[in-house]
């Protein structure tokens, strides 16, 4: 697949997407200019992790040793576990993943005792989009990025990128929306500036004009997809990255 199909295919995957969301939650408003009291307070600190597929987990079952084990997670974001069938824990926290668990195991068990620790970890990906080379969904490498290494990914800003304010967005853990900017300008120049290192799911948005072209970019895209569940980073994948 080309560069110039992979961008049609990126930007038809998230017009769907957006489409789908108008259908059920009506036209947005016209936001009338950036509004920062949208955005929750920007958290430093990490949230717990949430398993996704292709991760794996060992799954202990204290009252039922026979039945522990490592499970894959599926592209489904469920796990196949004997007795329990396919369990969805993807998105959840493994104390989380481990009540799901073992509520399906009450039909068998009797007071089912289960822990769950993420051993491997599948893919994780950033969205970089904006005045970027070549936007898309990025692999995380192993060690941790910022957002100049986000912006080299996809082929560098262009020159019309405003890189004083490079957009940061992510999801808080009570689920809201959170932002920042990063001037970029400065670390080009080599001087001291803002580091946000990247997680898993996290945007990184390079407006031309500035900041107020966030409001845009949140409505058309992000405001129903993050986090990115497993049914859409799956399809964006396929489309973007398939040949």
């Amino acid at each position: 697949m080309t560069d110039v199909s992979r961008r049609g295919a990126l930007t038809g995957a998230l017009a769907l997407l957006t489409l789908s969301a108008c259908a059920s939650r009506g036209r947005p408003q016209d936001a009338g200019g950036f509004e920062p009291a949208r955005f929750e307070p920007w958290e430093a600190g990490s949230s717990p992790y949430r398993v996704f597929p292709g991760d794996t987990g060992t799954v202990t079952i204290h009252t039922a040793q026979e039945l522990s084990g490592e499970y894959l997670i599926g592209p489904d974001g469920r796990a196949n576990l004997p007795l329990a069938g396919s369990v969805m824990v993807a998105g959840s926290t493994a104390p989380e993943a481990a009540n799901l668990i073992a509520q399906r195991y009450v039909r068998t068990l009797r007071d089912p005792i289960v822990e769950v620790r993420p051993t491997e970890f599948g893919s994780q990906r950033i969205l970089v989009g904006g005045e970027v080379a070549s936007p898309g969904l990025f692999d995380l490498p192993s060690q941790r990025i910022g957002v100049l290494e986000a912006t080299v990914l996809a082929g560098g800003l262009t020159i019309r990128a405003r890189r004083s304010e490079i957009v940061v967005l992510r999801r808080s853990a009570n689920g809201g929306l959170m932002m920042r900017t990063v001037n970029l300008a400065r670390a080009e120049r080599g001087q001291p500036t803002d580091t946000v290192p990247l997680s898993r799911f996290d945007i990184v948005f390079a407006p031309r004009r500035g900041i107020a072209e966030v409001n845009d970019f949140i409505e058309l895209y992000v405001r129903n997809i993050l986090p990115i569940d497993s049914a859409f980073a799956f399809a964006l994948a396929n489309a973007v990255f398939s040949d």
